[in-house]
Order: structure tokens, then sequence, then C-alpha cells
């Protein structure tokens, strides 16, 4: 029997870490969380931080050596070809990574938790892909609270990433996450039993 890997994404700040907590507490489903992937990936010592302080320099690390996010954050959230560059180095780590985890996991199913499915070339990895969404104005406000980031910053983030209506375009579902907490776990029961 082949495995059922659902593969969850959407915009930033529309409620995709909500949607992983219900599907493993509810469900006891594995999460493989692409964000954890992409941290240990620059974990102290690591190639992949060695590679980014050469390019960016000793200012881009905390006086313990370990990535400085926020710095980091301010280059490749306001420049393209930084983007593309760290992308690059990331991204085939974190695909390393899925490919092992799912082939070890005795789980019949599986989600993927991928901010970049699109983005990333990952979409072949999962059998159907589910997208979260919310309004333009919760999704901003969500995400300015949560990073305390002031409006400028919190656009760029969102604009830096592949259109909520693209990725629901290419989705197999769509959990709407602008009403409530309930209307949504209703949604994601659904998905799931489909």
């Amino acid at each position: 029997m082949t495995k059922r890997i659902i593969g969850l994404t959407g915009g930033i700040a529309t409620g995709k870490t909500t949607v992983t907590n219900y599907l493993a507490s509810a469900y006891n489903l594995p999460i493989l969380d692409a964000d954890i992937y992409a941290r240990e990936a620059v974990a102290l010592g690591s190639p992949i931080l060695g590679a980014i302080a050469q390019r960016y320099g000793e200012q881009i690390l905390l006086p313990d050596g370990s990535l400085n996010r926020q710095k980091l954050g301010e280059i490749i959230f306001n420049r393209q070809d930084e983007r593309n560059w760290i992308d690059n180095l990331i991204h085939p780590n974190v695909r390393d990574r899925f490919l092992k985890a799912i082939a070890i996991s005795s789980s019949q199913t599986l989600v993927l938790a991928v901010p970049l499915l699109f983005e990333a070339g990952m979409t072949d990895l999962v059998t159907e892909i589910w997208v979260v969404r919310c309004s333009q104005e919760q999704q901003l406000q969500r995400l300015i609270q949560r990073n305390h980031l002031n409006i400028e910053q919190a656009q760029a983030r969102i604009n830096s990433q592949l259109s909520i209506e693209k990725k629901m375009a290419n989705a197999d579902v769509v959990l709407d996450n602008s009403s409530t907490l309930e209307v949504l776990l209703k949604q994601v029961d659904l998905a799931l039993k489909a």
C-alpha cells in the first residue's frame, strides 16, 4: 500500500502550525517540518552556516557563533538574488531529510509541513497538497503581531512567497482560516476523511 503524504503549505502566518498541531494531537500523525530541517541545516558548526558566514561576513553571526536570523532576513527579504542563493544552499538539504524520513516511517499517512512547497520544487514528494489561507489583512496583522515586524517588513516577507492564489490554484484541498478555529478544524477533519 502506498503512503498518503500530505503536503501542507500556505502563506506565512496563515495558520499552518495550527493545522499541523491539530493533525498531530487529534490524529497522531507524524509531522515532518521543513522549517525545523532548515534550522538544523544552519546549526552551529554546520557546513551551510560556514558558507553563509563566508558570503556575508562575521556580522551575520551572533556572539555565540550561531546564525543571526534577523540580519539574514534583512538581506534575503530585500534581495531576490540573495534569497535564491540561500534557498539553493538549504533546499537540497531539506529535501534529503524528507526523503530519509519518509523512507523510514512506518506510518501510512504523513504530513510534510513545507511553507515553500511550490517555490522549493518539492511537490513531487507528496500525494496531495493542502493550502491554508486567510484574508490578506488577517495575514498581515498576524505576521506583524507574531514576528514583531513593521508593516513594510511583514509585506516584504509575504511578497517573497508565491501568491496564495497561485498556491490555491494548485491545491487538492484549500483550508480557509479566516473564520474561527472550530471552523478551520472541521475543514481539516473533512479533508482527512476524504
